[in-house]
């Protein structure tokens, strides 16, 4: 009988001491990401998109500097926008041990296990001003109002066109101008925003006659630009141009939703005779405030762009990851509007400024974003 006690109880201390065991290989996988044990020096991957648009230089720049300041280790990589080197360098992120993931996809469904990889390793993931779909692991988003973007330029195009005064108000003027859309990649989350934005805010004035898109494309699909190329949108335009302008029509204004986009639209126009005296440009949108862009809306050729504060972007993610190592909660100001079509991703969002001849030193150069020199 006592043989039998000891037994028994050596057995329940072995089940004991392998509860505990299991119970801290539990916490352990859990310890091995964010927001628990001691991060100090932790490794943040920073996936961004590609080096062709300078902004994406500034927001890699940007987040790297803010995370090494604050003493963290940064693996920043640029996809180059292929989709796969972005999901392999994403991976080699995980595999390096990184504890918080911040991601400007190039195609914002393209990582889901790459996603659920990180999740598993307990590894949180702040989705940076491109929202990650099609996946629960999406943990927070930063970005600017994505809509807002598109209302404003919209409303830039109005201005431009006579149609609104520099306060929004209406001039009187009824057009009828001719306009053409252009759109962002169907891959971005973010294009939809921003055109669903801008044609909301053009209906009324397609509707009554003020505004004709003469090539009849108001569509998404239609006005499309895959991964944001200038060379595609040149093409589009030049083809417009051919289809829709070659009998003496003039074209009146171009809703573009970046900067890029616009360098090619404003190109393929200068070649089919735009830009002289006698056939001015016509009024053109933009969004990032590139240095390219500016320096054509003080040359009097684009008319108008879309600033973003990357630096406000970059702080904000490195906040969001620092209070994730630390196990806070990130601030979020916008729980509703960013559906993920799997979730509801709690979102920081900051507010865009448009930007024209009128005030881009006020807005740029005083606030330090760009140098006059950068701008000559």
């Amino acid at each position: 009988m006592m043989k039998r006690r000891i037994i028994a109880g050596v057995a329940a201390l072995g089940i004991a001491f392998s509860l505990a065991a299991c119970s801290a290989g539990g916490r352990g996988a859990t310890d091995s990401g964010a927001g628990s044990g001691d991060n100090k020096g932790a490794l943040v991957g920073v996936a961004m998109p590609t080096k062709v648009s300078e902004r994406w230089i500034k927001d890699g720049d940007a987040v790297k500097s803010d995370l090494e300041k604050a003493g963290y280790k940064v693996d920043l990589e640029y996809g180059d926008n292929k989709v796969q080197q972005q999901a392999q360098q994403v991976s080699n992120m995980i595999t390096k041990g990184a504890k918080v993931l911040i991601i400007a996809s190039i195609d914002g469904g393209a990582l889901s296990d790459q996603l659920d990889a990180a999740a598993k390793a307990g590894i949180k993931v702040i989705s940076y001003d491109r929202l990650l779909t099609g996946n629960k692991n999406v943990d927070y988003y930063v970005s600017f109002d994505n809509e807002k973007v598109g209302v404003d330029q919209a409303n830039s195009l109005l201005t431009g066109l006579g149609v609104l005064d520099a306060d929004g108000k209406k001039t009187g003027e009824k057009g009828p101008f001719n306009i053409e859309v252009f759109a962002g990649s169907l891959d971005d989350n973010n294009a939809g925003f921003f055109f669903n934005g801008a044609m909301k805010t053009l209906k009324p004035y397609l509707e009554d006659g003020t505004l004709k898109i003469q090539s009849g494309q108001d569509q998404l699909s239609q006005a499309a630009t895959q991964q944001w190329d200038p060379a595609t949108a040149k093409a589009r335009m030049q083809n417009l141009v051919a289809k829709s302008y070659s009998g003496g029509t003039t074209l009146d204004g171009v809703l573009s939703p970046y900067d890029g986009i616009s360098i090619g639209i404003i190109s393929a126009l200068q070649g089919a005779g735009y830009g002289t005296s006698d056939r001015p440009l016509p009024t053109v949108t933009g969004q990032d405030a590139e240095a390219a862009s500016v320096k054509s809306i003080i040359a009097g050729q684009q008319y108008s762009t879309i600033y973003k504060d990357t630096r406000k972007l970059a702080k904000q993610s490195v906040t969001m990851a620092e209070d994730l190592l630390t196990g806070k909660d990130p601030e979020v100001n916008d729980t509703k509007s960013y559906d993920n079509k799997v979730k509801v991703v709690p979102t920081f969002l900051f507010q865009p400024t448009v930007v024209t001849k009128d005030n881009y030193k006020e807005v740029l150069v005083d606030s330090g974003y760009y140098t006059e020199a950068d701008l000559k």
